[in-house]
């Protein structure tokens, strides 16, 4: 296909993005009804210019430069997206901050890596980004530093792996389990069953 054909289809994504908005904040307001008790949509340009207050939940759709709110389920984008709470969500962002647990997928703009994906509890899915932080996890982390601060099972794939404790297979030019008894730091492989 020649340029004018790509940009075309481009410039139509593009205008069918409104669209999409709508349907999905149509589609949140049929949630069950202890649903209704969070706000469907959300939109942020930095917490206290908010719709939704950041004390108070998001199950729907929450787009802002910087969006901080108790819980997020559902769509999170933005530049910054902040969740105090616990978060089940496709987050694409540069940095996407949950302090609870999170799960789901964690990426960058277009689909790849953002600057950070930072879970203060435990986090199930994926993360995708420069810096990939958990305090414990279960899935797959891909990213230049990769960081589990207490216990991580699955797959970690970067240039620095670290892991207090770790079931599964570590790729990277620096891969460290430090409850490994023999060998807890490895390049290039590592990886440890329980």
């Amino acid at each position: 296909m020649g340029a004018s054909s790509q940009g075309s289809s481009s410039q139509r994504a593009w205008t069918r993005l409104p669209a999409l908005l709508l349907a999905a904040a149509a589609l949140a307001t049929l949630l069950p009804q202890g649903a209704l008790a969070q706000s469907p949509i959300q939109i942020s340009l930095l917490p206290p210019v908010q719709i939704v207050p950041e004390d108070e939940s998001v199950s729907g759709i929450r787009l802002g430069v910087y969006a901080r709110n108790r819980n997020m389920t559902g769509l999170d984008w933005g530049v910054v997206t902040h969740t105090t709470g616990d978060a089940t969500a496709l987050q694409i962002a540069a940095v996407n901050w949950v302090e609870g647990d999170f799960s789901g997928l964690q990426l960058g703009w277009g689909l790849g890596g953002s600057l950070a994906n930072i879970v203060g509890g435990h986090m199930q899915g994926l993360q995708v980004g420069i810096y990939n932080g958990v305090a414990t996890g279960q899935g797959f982390q891909w990213g230049l530093v990769n960081q589990a601060s207490e216990r991580m099972q699955g797959f970690q794939l970067s240039l620095v792996n670290i892991a207090e404790d770790f079931e599964g297979l570590q790729i990277g030019l620096i891969n460290i389990i430090r409850s490994k008894e023999r060998f807890p730091v490895l390049p290039l492989v590592n990886w440890k069953s329980n």
